[in-house]
């Protein structure tokens, strides 16, 4: 399973980086292969190459801010989850969207 996603705060200083540290963490605990972007005052921070954006079975965004440079996932199932939530029950957070995409699907 491939799994791109951004995370962002206001200011990108600590939820920004927590999230994606606890996303890509319960992806591993899952054998998934998942990347996550962080942006924030100080620029994007491990920043989704296009080509890991295609072949990413869905986006996870961990945010209520807006976030640059969505062309790159066009075509793809975007699911927005509070960032508090990602860091609090990541897996959870993972295996959730992941079971609604499925469904979208209709596997």
């Amino acid at each position: 399973m491939n799994v791109v996603g951004i995370s962002a705060c206001p200011a990108g200083l600590a939820h920004t980086p927590m999230a994606a540290k606890a996303i890509e963490k319960a992806g591993k605990e899952l054998g998934w292969n998942v990347k996550m972007e962080q942006q924030g005052m100080m620029g994007p921070v491990n920043a989704i190459t296009q080509e890991e954006a295609d072949a990413a079975e869905f986006v996870l965004i961990a945010s209520d801010q807006k976030i640059t440079s969505m062309e790159r996932f066009e075509g793809k199932p975007v699911i927005r989850v509070d960032i508090n939530t990602c860091i609090k029950a990541p897996k959870a957070v993972l295996e959730k969207c992941h079971a609604a995409v499925l469904k979208k699907e209709g596997k």
